[in-house]
Order: C-alpha cells, then sequence, then structure tokens
C-alpha cells in the first residue's frame, strides 16, 4: 500500500469515531525508521483507546500488518505502529505537554499537514 493510502486509511479510521486536531507529519526526511507520524486527540480514555483499536481494525481490513500497539492500558497516550506509518492518539492534554507536531516536524507547513490534505492527496495520487 503507498504511503498516500495508508495515511488516507488511519485519517479516515481516526475521523470515523470522531477524533480530533489529525495532524500528518512527513518524517522521510528525518528518519529512515517510518515516514509519517499522524497525531489524534480523544477526550477520554475510553475514546483514546476506540480510537486507537479502531485503526488497527481498518488496517488489518485493508491487509495491512500491525506491528504493534502499546498504552491501551492507561488509555492516555495510545501509539499503532503499522510500519511506514506510526499513529499516536492521545487525550489533549498530554499532547499538549509533548508536543509531538514540534518535536518532528516544527510548525512549517510542507512538514505538518491537516487530515484534509492527507484526505486530498491521497484522492489525487500526489505524495
Amino acid at each position: 500500500m503507498k504511503l498516500a493510502q495508508l495515511e488516507k486509511l488511519v485519517v479516515d479510521a481516526l475521523e470515523d469515531i470522531k477524533g480530533r486536531d489529525v495532524e500528518v507529519i512527513n518524517t522521510t526526511k528525518l528518519t529512515s525508521l517510518f515516514d509519517a507520524i499522524v497525531v489524534a486527540c480523544g477526550d477520554s480514555n475510553r475514546q483514546v483507546r476506540s480510537l486507537a483499536r479502531n485503526v488497527q481494525d481498518k488496517a488489518r481490513e485493508a491487509g495491512v500488518h500491525v506491528l504493534s500497539c502499546e498504552g491501551e492500558e492507561t488509555g492516555e497516550w495510545v501509539l499503532v505502529d503499522l510500519g511506514d506509518v506510526v499513529v499516536h492518539v492521545m487525550q489533549p492534554a498530554i499532547r499538549s505537554y509533548y508536543r509531538l507536531e514540534e518535536l518532528w516536524g516544527g510548525k512549517g507547513p510542507e512538514r505538518v499537514r491537516r487530515a484534509s490534505a492527507a484526505t486530498k492527496e491521497a484522492a489525487t495520487g500526489e505524495e
């Protein structure tokens, strides 16, 4: 599966159950470990766990191997590793404390895209 398609799959899975503030960060120039990070917020432990579970379910349905999932016990920050894309689902307080967007991509428009941009790129075939 192409990167843009995987990003769209993740974003759609998050938006399906009301994930908030979904952002896609391109990390291809920063690390060879993965190509993108998707960060999203859930309002409660239960919603964070549900968002992460939905990402895993949709990925498996599409034939994507879920390498690991961490943090489901507490539901404050759940990480889903899909290989090329790493998904971070967090409660707002945790997200503002760790500020992954600044750590991985700064606030530059070329590195951090709102989810709608990732969806548009997948639809047009751009990367």
